[in-house]
């Protein structure tokens, strides 16, 4: 309808007192929730900002469409509708997110991964973020096509593009299909819990922690701060150990070369004072044992137990320290030694050889050995 600009700008006043009204309103309410709800706050500080952009475009927008300024033309105002519309849809996609992201953000706080067994809190942190990842890219996909489908020129291109989008989606899998792997291997990964954030893994030979999962690459931060960044798929198709699947315990084994007199059973009642005198040890597992004895040595290999692989590198550092002071201090006699023997020559006319000048042969030392070496005499003076 057009009218002129007094009556469009009373209109358009009357709609921004509503706007305001309803604002108000809600922020009202929104104090009232907070007085019931904890979370209230939070909330209303996440989509404050979106929610005024949206309200005030409804209302812009609402009277754009019932009333036209007689002064301008009609292109120029379908024009201005449609910048409204763009920004009525961007502002409510922003809210929807803002909504959505609060939403995850509040499963994410149930979940604490500060206990000692966080493997739960763990994966559904991996999941919730993978599905953040998801939902932001989506509003943004669907913001950005309903926007683009507001122009009629591009709507009119869109109903083409409809009509041969199974060709084209064939195309695009074919061109992407690198990208389209690791994107549904990200997905695979996250909901199949094969690999969580903190889990501690093995990948191409190094110790590290998951420190990210997207959905088309994972970033493991190594033990000495350097990040490996593996393609998605990495985890689908290549063997890799995961030392935190089920529990975050594990056991692990600390190997000393002693020497055979060592006393055993004193070097076990060692291993029971260290281990009862540190908070690294879980008490679950504590084994001493002889596992080998050659080469002039005894190997004693000794299991010990943690709650995690880094409290676990630290035990076996402390009990291999204790017991290696323990031998050079106790029982010295148990240090790894190399012996070595003495033999003196042989006498004088100790053996054939020796009586005729020349080095012993093969068959010789007794009356056996020379007949075993008779013939072979005989045929050594025949051939000359």
């Amino acid at each position: 309808m057009a009218v002129n600009w007094t009556d469009f700008l009373l209109a358009l006043a009357a709609a921004l007192g509503v706007a305001l009204l309803v604002v108000v309103l809600t922020h009202v309410g929104a104090r009232v929730l907070a007085g019931r709800w904890g979370h209230g706050p939070a909330l209303a500080r996440a989509c404050r900002r979106p929610y005024r952009i949206f309200v005030l475009a409804v209302a812009v927008a609402v009277t754009a469409g019932s009333r036209q300024p007689d002064a301008v033309s009609e292109g120029a105002w379908d024009d201005v509708q449609l910048l409204l519309q763009v920004v009525l849809i961007g502002s409510g996609a922003w809210l929807l997110a803002a909504v959505l992201l609060f939403a995850e953000d509040l499963m994410l706080g149930r979940w604490s991964t500060d206990v000692a067994d966080n493997r739960t809190a763990r994966r559904m942190r991996t999941q919730v973020l993978i599905v953040r990842r998801l939902t932001v890219a989506l509003v943004v996909v669907v913001a950005v096509g309903a926007a683009l489908w507001s122009f009629p020129s591009v709507r009119a291109i869109g109903a083409g593009l409809l009509a041969s989008g199974v060709l084209l989606a064939a195309v695009a899998a074919v061109a992407a299909q690198a990208t389209l792997a690791n994107f549904f291997a990200g997905l695979q990964i996250s909901f199949s819990d094969a690999i969580r954030l903190d889990d501690v893994v093995i990948v191409e030979g190094e110790w590290g922690l998951i420190e990210e999962i997207t959905l088309s690459y994972v970033v493991v931060r190594l033990w000495d701060d350097r990040r490996m960044v593996l393609p998605s798929t990495y985890f689908n198709s290549t063997p890799f150990q995961n030392w935190t699947r089920h529990s975050s315990e594990l056991l692990g084994a600390v190997e000393i070369d002693a020497d055979w007199r060592v006393d055993v059973e004193a070097m076990r009642a060692e291993l029971d004072r260290i281990l009862g005198g540190t908070d690294l040890w879980d008490r679950r597992t504590q084994v001493l044992q002889v596992t080998d004895a050659v080469g002039g040595v005894v190997r004693v290999r000794v299991l010990v137990s943690a709650v995690d692989a880094g409290t676990l590198f630290d035990l076996r550092c402390l009990v291999r320290e204790r017991l290696v002071g323990w031998l050079r201090t106790e029982d010295e006699a148990g240090l790894p030694r190399q012996r070595v023997e003495l033999v003196g020559s042989p006498p004088t006319g100790a053996g054939r050889g020796d009586q005729e000048g020349e080095p012993p042969g093969l068959f010789s030392g007794d009356a056996v050995a020379e007949a075993r070496a008779e013939p072979f005499r005989r045929g050594e003076q025949q051939a000359e």
